[in-house]
């Protein structure tokens, strides 16, 4: 909203400041600030009102360090993360744009499954919350809708690089070409193509995969890939609340995509880089910059609340959210094959956890009993446990999960670095 104030604001009156506002680096320093305040002030309260109502944890005896202590404490936390991407979006990005509107469509689409699921747990007592089949339904909803509107929507489009409009010596632009907006790149043009990391021609169409002249092979291109991006968007969710098991683990991992999403977005959509870079320029795709660094800094106001030990968890409220944004912001600066690496992360949790009912099952049958490759899955649980064993003070027990939750974070931001990389190795 204060965007096109400002866009009015300077073209009736060439009021002093407001073009500032056509900078997508100034919005996004002023969205870092505006999700930081509403999620530190606005989530004190919030967790007062969770509190006076009771929603609290119910945790589950594990037997691991520091469990019992946590048992009450509010949860749907979710809920601040949020008002403080929604909030500072709606104030500072243009809401006209169609990759915003698809993402705070998704962000509240599962926000509420998410609230819903907790809801289910903590005032109906129902351990399962949500029902898996209803989960994925939601999550397959979800993904015709990304995918119907990357295949039809008009405003969807890519730009192809061409070749020698800038010409780059040791990482210097050294010639630009007079009218770079109109030659760096081919027309617009409605494709399904996204991007291999570390390969030299590193872009995929999806029509590919099925041969010329197949009849109703654009039909065929779209049903493979909404099924795609779809397992695209339910694997990154559920892993995301997979990881959601430490204090401050999954916000602190997702605020370290987010940024490395929120670089590679920016580059995307600005015509210079794109060109230099030698990557697919997206038109209208910079303005999700906006919403990246809004989601950033609500996981960093979180934070505030959710670092060990935690006052708040964020719930599946939270984590279904945040792993879905992220999926589907991937999705539409057609990034998602790098997801493994951006995910890292999640992705090793969920491995983990696939790898332990996995092998319990197989040699439950080859032996009688199941066996396990973890002490406990997801991974975190193991680290814990496998500390607890080397540990005998007390204190030090205590310490253990804010120190796991460091070193994984430690870990995410190997992987954002390496995944802002691949923009140069191929």
């Amino acid at each position: 909203m204060l965007y096109y104030l400002a866009q009015y604001l300077n073209r009736m009156f060439d009021f002093p400041g407001a073009g500032v506002f056509d900078y997508i680096s100034f919005r996004s320093s002023m969205v870092v600030i505006c999700s930081l305040i509403i999620s530190m002030i606005f989530g004190k309260k919030i967790i007062r009102v969770l509190r006076k109502n009771q929603i609290g944890e119910t945790v589950r005896d594990l037997g691991l360090p520091g469990q019992k202590e946590k048992e009450g404490t509010p949860t749907m936390g979710g809920i601040i993360i949020i008002l403080s991407i929604v909030v500072p979006t709606l104030l500072f990005a243009d809401i006209k744009n169609i990759y915003i509107i698809v993402l705070l469509i998704t962000t509240i689409w599962l926000g509420l499954m998410g609230f819903l699921d907790d809801y289910i747990k903590v005032k109906k007592k129902n351990k399962d919350g949500l029902s898996p089949k209803f989960k994925i339904l939601g999550q397959v909803v979800l993904g015709i809708f990304v995918g119907s509107i990357m295949y039809f929507h008009p405003d969807v489009v890519i730009k192809e690089s061409n070749d020698h409009v800038v010409n780059v010596v040791e990482d210097e632009v050294v010639e630009v070409s007079d009218d770079v907006n109109k030659s760096a790149f081919s027309k617009e043009e409605k494709s399904l193509k996204t991007t291999i990391p570390f390969v030299k021609q590193h872009e995929f169409d999806y029509g590919d995969l099925l041969p010329d002249g197949m009849k109703h092979k654009n039909f065929f291109t779209y049903i493979i890939y909404v099924v795609f991006i779809t397992f695209v968007i339910t694997a990154v969710s559920n892993c995301c609340n997979l990881t959601d098991g430490l204090d401050g683990l999954a916000t602190g991992v997702s605020a370290t995509s987010g940024f490395a999403l929120a670089v590679l977005a920016w580059v995307s959509g600005n015509v210079i880089f794109a060109d230099y870079l030698n990557i697919m320029m997206i038109p209208n795709v910079g303005e999700l910059t906006i919403f990246i660094t809004a989601f950033v800094g609500a996981c960093i106001g979180f934070l505030w609340y959710n670092a060990f030990p935690a006052q708040v968890f964020m719930g599946d409220t939270g984590s279904l959210t945040m792993g879905g944004i992220i999926a589907v912001f991937a999705i539409m600066i057609r990034k998602e094959f790098l997801l493994p690496i951006l995910c890292g992360v999640f992705v090793i949790e969920g491995l983990s956890v696939i790898i332990q009912r996995v092998w319990f099952k197989i040699t439950k049958k080859v032996y009688g009993e199941g066996r396990r490759v973890f002490l406990m899955a997801p991974i975190h649980h193991h680290y814990q446990k496998k500390a607890e064993k080397d540990t005998s003070s007390p204190e030090m027990k205590k310490r253990i999960e804010a120190k796991i939750v460091t070193r994984f974070i430690i870990i995410s931001i190997i992987f954002a670095v390496v995944s802002i990389m691949t923009l140069k190795l191929r």
